[in-house]
């Protein structure tokens, strides 16, 4: 790990500026076209799959003063990026060629109901032809950032 990760100032951030810079990046791009609630339900579905096969990306569990324990979540910053139709097929491309740990969700998995039915959905559609409305991936910070080309952050 590095140490120059910047958040940036804004107002009502609570943090004022980190300054740890990751070797590695967690990157999430949707689909510019969703809705809100599709936004929010697809960024955590996605990054949900990181830390089950990547462990790395986990850090401690957490305790508060009264010792309540919680559970650990990750150690580094999530990015979330937003593109065309386009540029989210073009990122999936790269990812894969560059093999990098992935999650996808399609267009399809928002009329399921369920984890198996997910699954099915995703395995009945060929990879070029999946309808992508949002990719996560992990992986050396620079790859991340080539797969990421032409998206830009989430507003």
């Amino acid at each position: 790990m590095q140490t120059t990760y910047k958040t940036g100032l804004r107002p009502g951030r609570q943090s004022r500026g980190m300054s740890t810079r990751f070797d590695t990046k967690i990157a999430v791009l949707l689909r510019e076209d969703l809705e809100s609630w599709q936004r929010l339900n697809v960024t955590a579905f996605l990054v949900s799959g990181l830390g089950t096969r990547l462990p790395e990306v986990i850090g401690e569990p957490y305790e508060d003063a009264d010792q309540v324990p919680y559970l650990p979540m990750f150690r580094q910053p999530v990015l979330v990026f937003e593109g065309t139709k386009e540029t989210l097929k073009a990122a999936h491309t790269r990812a894969l060629s560059r093999a990098l740990p992935r999650a996808v969700f399609t267009g399809d998995l928002f009329a399921t109901g369920h984890d198996e039915a997910n699954r099915a959905a995703v395995r009945a559609v060929g990879t070029a032809d999946l309808d992508l409305v949002g990719l996560a991936v992990y992986g050396p910070r620079n790859a991340v950032d080539k797969v990421l080309k032409g998206a830009r952050m989430h507003p």
